[in-house]
Parts: C-alpha cells; structure tokens; sequence
C-alpha cells in the first residue's frame, strides 16, 4: 500500500487510517474466534487485552505492508 494519502472524492486520507480500520475489523475476527474456542475465560482485563491486542495487530499490519 504504500504510505501515500489516498485521495477520496477530494479528500485525502491518511493510510494510516486505513491500517486502523483494517486493524479493528482484524481484531474483531481475533475476539469473536477466541470467544468461539473459549479462550476469554483466561483473560483478567478485557479491555485491557482488547487493546493490546488492536495495538498489536496494527503494528503488524503496518510492519507487513509498509514493506511493500
């Protein structure tokens, strides 16, 4: 993807912006799947693993196509 702004009706948008969008829907799928198997009756914070877990996925979405 790059890191140019795409431009949108006239509007530039960051592509950062993009990474984090991708980011929650990614993270959504990540909960949804770890609540299926049972696995968030392990987890002490959820809010605070919910975050940590976006800010994780986003590092390697920009990591995996910053590359690019």
């Amino acid at each position: 993807m790059g890191l140019r702004e795409w431009s949108l009706g006239g509007v530039l948008l960051s592509p950062f912006l993009i990474y984090a969008v991708l980011a929650l829907l990614v993270t959504g799928v990540l909960r949804f799947g770890l609540a299926r198997i049972g696995a968030t009756r392990w987890i002490w914070h959820e809010a605070l693993f919910d975050s940590a877990l976006y800010v994780c996925v986003l590092a390697a979405l920009v990591a995996l196509t910053g590359q690019w």
